[in-house]
């Protein structure tokens, strides 16, 4: 059984990719060697909310997805610590002395080699290297390549994201992206009108969306079951002016007709099938539907 002391690693591991799954592979073949239990500490909310709101990414995961991705690693403990301004301000140091060594007896530190924190990014894996020396643990910095030989990171992968390369992405973070909320009321026109009634999600605002256009995915439900869903992410042009919508996100369920309303979703995207565009009638806009259906299954097939 392992001993009291841990081996931990530290981030915001936003997606927990590839190269996040690598670095914790390494940790836990460490910690087992050592006869370590393993620890990731990680933040309820992205630092850069705080420190930099104005330019803060999107993220690939919510809290609760992140949390389910880092059990699915085999990770024996999540420290999931409240990030504010206080924390904003605390220097690496303190925060060492606090977390680290206070709470969690750290007898291994594995992290990114890129790895920075503590008051203004003071902290580095130098730093972290000297603090070790008289606190008592190891520290390792690895690259985060995943796979291969190309460094993986969250910024690539959003990138990817907002591009609508969801293929691309789903390479880096090891499973397609996903996006999760509720099912809400949309205007109604789906299903009446043009035949093809849609599951729309309402989506936290700092969640990372593809670029809008038409995509063939899965809709996933809360009870386990899964279906295949042409997804539509844009603002309905044939209905609305430019500007005039918010981002909306449809799932069209291939082989399901049932009310979903107040249901948790998740939708995952497999590729993109084409951009999203103005049709001149309701009558060719459902001609297309058709083909994006039909396009749906051949690239789920």
């Amino acid at each position: 059984m392992p001993g009291p002391g841990t081996a931990v690693t530290i981030g915001a591991y936003d997606g927990v990719h590839l190269g996040h799954r690598a670095l914790l592979h390494d940790l836990s073949e460490r910690a087992e060697a050592a006869g370590l239990s393993t620890v990731v500490v990680t933040f309820d909310r992205h630092p850069a909310t705080v420190v930099r709101p104005e330019s803060a990414p999107t993220q690939l995961t919510d809290l609760d997805q992140k949390m389910e991705l880092l059990a699915d690693c085999g990770i024996g403990r999540t420290l999931v610590i409240p990030f504010d301004h206080t924390r904003a301000e605390e220097s690496a140091e303190d925060f060492v002395k606090e977390v680290l060594v206070d709470t969690l007896a750290a007898r291994l530190v594995v992290v990114g080699q890129d790895f920075h924190f503590g008051r203004r990014r003071q902290g580095n894996v130098a730093m972290l290297t000297d603090l070790g020396q008289g606190y008592g643990f190891d520290v390792v910095g690895v690259g985060l390549t995943g796979n291969g030989a190309e460094p993986v990171s969250s910024t690539r992968i959003r990138t990817l994201v907002r591009e609508g390369d969801v293929a691309a992405a789903a390479e880096l973070l090891g499973r397609p992206h996903e996006v999760r909320g509720p099912v809400v009321h949309g205007d109604g026109r789906g299903g009446p009108e043009l035949g093809f009634p849609t599951a729309n999600l309402e989506i936290a605002r700092d969640i990372a969306l593809p670029a809008d256009g038409i995509y063939a995915g899965y809709f996933n439900r809360v009870d386990g079951t899964v279906h295949q869903a042409a997804i539509s992410v844009g603002r309905r042009p044939t209905f609305y002016q430019p500007g005039a919508t918010s981002v909306l996100v449809e799932a069209y369920l291939l082989d399901f007709d049932d009310d979903l309303y107040g249901e948790p979703g998740r939708v995952s995207f497999v590729c993109r099938l084409r951009d999203e565009r103005r049709f001149d009638s309701a009558d060719a806009l459902i001609a297309q539907m058709r083909e994006d259906v039909a396009a749906t299954q051949r690239a789920l097939r």
